[in-house]
């Protein structure tokens, strides 16, 4: 079995969700497998029941050994079995007074040749045993500070032992993975930047959002991992059947959290746009066979499910838009921003910073978009070890820019509440009278008052307050801005 780096792209997304017990804590059949080796390397792998799985040089195992074991165990490959190793602890520095300053490299300071470890090696002896060989014909290891020391033993670890380490399939650790291995499939979006999204376009269980997503499907996984099954979900992208999203089936998602997710491709999202017509149905007596009647059913149900999911797009009210296209982020807004509703929020990522800014300064005109913001974040990772901890050395330039607005309606009738306040205390001021008395007499009928008591009243006309007009509610409907 061979390494997937483009995990599910044989497949759509949708065909290689989990029909199992939504359990993202133990390895499943027919999963995908994140494993991370001794040198820090990633891969990622399907998992099949009954199979064998090729690690390269660590040798080969039988899948059916790690199907049913949780995630974040070391298996070390002897044979073709699996062994679990107990975890590494955590072990205190000594405080030392020896330094590197004496230690001169050279051939001569490991005796030990790369012929006599393979021999080692062909004769079965454990890695372990191969590592504690070099430490002691090493003549400079004592020399070594403890620092240098336990440095020493991590590279031949990484070198001779045979083992890896299951990595959950979380959102965070499929970002890293693809940001890693292939950064161009995901246009340089880094793990922060992608959480920034999330939070800006406020992705909540129960929301329904719209979906541009060029990265190899890390946005629409974020966003179904968000909405938990809950919600509603529509993608536009190119292609005509549904878009293979290989970092959502890295996810293992069951099927009730990619039953809520619905894909357009940009020509059946347009309003104009004609489905093909379906032939009429035969007779059954002209209807040769069961596959012909199950493909004829399949082409129903799909053009059902076109017409179903236009009808929904164009209702429109949705309450976010994430875009993360190698499309002009202008045109897809103008395209897609008319099915947003009130206060929805947008955000755009781009590798570039030119291209937001132009699209900001044409959005700060445009009075439907609230405060339209472009954004960087900035991740920096740290080493965290005894006595060792300080930031990494090398770390990404930049994962990308984002550009974040609140959709509003643009109704030039609308006035504000402040506005009807101040106009009523004029009113109530100009009428006498204290606000309390004013509110008592709006209540009263209009017309005299006869009031019943020992002696007769005369009636006194009561004067009431001016009461503002309501402000009409307008709601949109279509592509048209609320007016």
């Amino acid at each position: 079995m061979s390494e997937s780096n483009g995990a599910g792209e044989s497949s759509t997304a949708l065909d290689t969700v989990s029909s199992a017990p939504h359990d993202r804590y133990h390895v499943h059949e027919d999963d995908y497998v994140m494993f991370r080796l001794p040198n820090g390397e990633v891969r990622s792998h399907q998992v099949k029941k009954n199979g064998t799985l090729s690690m390269g040089r660590l040798g080969q195992f039988s899948v059916n050994n790690l199907i049913g074991q949780p995630y974040g165990l070391t298996h070390e490959i002897v044979g073709k079995e699996l062994n679990v190793l107990p975890p590494r602890s955590i072990e205190d520095i000594e405080d030392t007074d020896a330094t590197n300053e004496l230690i001169n490299d050279g051939q001569m300071v490991q005796p030990l040749t790369g012929p006599e470890i393979e021999a080692l090696k062909s004769s079965g002896v454990h890695a372990s045993e191969i590592i504690k060989k070099q430490i002691e014909a090493h003549s400079n290891y004592e020399l070594k500070t403890e620092y240098s020391k336990d440095k020493y033993k991590k590279r031949k670890e990484a070198k001779f032992l045979k083992a890896f380490t299951t990595v959950e399939p979380t959102i965070y650790n499929v970002a890293e993975y693809w940001f890693n291995k292939d950064p161009g499939r995901i246009r340089d979006m880094r793990v922060d930047t992608l959480s920034q999204m999330l939070n800006l376009g406020n992705i909540r269980p129960g929301g329904r959002y719209l979906a541009v997503d060029d990265v190899s499907g890390l946005v629409v996984a974020a966003m179904l991992d968000r909405l938990g099954g809950d919600g509603r979900l529509v993608t536009i992208c190119d292609v005509d059947s549904p878009p293979a999203y290989p970092a959502m089936s890295q996810m293992n998602f069951p099927k009730e959290f990619a039953s809520i997710m619905a894909s357009l491709n940009w020509a059946t999202a347009e309003e104009e746009y004609t489905p093909v017509a379906l032939l009429p149905d035969p007779a059954q007596d002209d209807i040769r066979s069961d596959k012909h009647k199950v493909r004829m059913s399949k082409r129903k149900a799909a053009s059902d499910a076109l017409a179903a999911t236009r009808d929904e797009l164009f209702t429109g009210e949705f309450s976010g838009l994430l875009i993360a296209s190698q499309y002009d982020p202008a045109s897809v807004l103008t395209r897609l921003s008319p099915y947003l509703g009130g206060s929805a929020s947008i955000v755009i990522y781009s590798q570039h910073l030119q291209i937001l800014t132009d699209l900001q300064n044409k959005m700060r005109a445009d009075f439907q978009y609230l405060a339209p913001s472009v954004t960087e974040s900035w991740l920096r990772r740290y080493q965290v070890l005894p006595g060792r901890t300080h930031p990494t050395m090398v770390t990404s330039g930049s994962g990308g820019f984002l550009l974040h607005a609140t959709k509003i309606y643009n109704d030039p009738k609308a006035q504000a509440v402040t506005s009807h306040r101040s106009k009523k205390r004029k009113t109530d001021a100009s009428a006498g009278g204290t606000p309390a008395e004013t509110r008592a007499a709006s209540r009263e009928p209009e017309g005299p008052v006869s009031v019943q008591v020992d002696q007769p009243a005369s009636p006194k006309p009561v004067e009431h307050a001016a009461v503002p007009d309501k402000v009409k509610s307008h709601r949109t409907t279509g592509s048209e801005p609320m007016s």
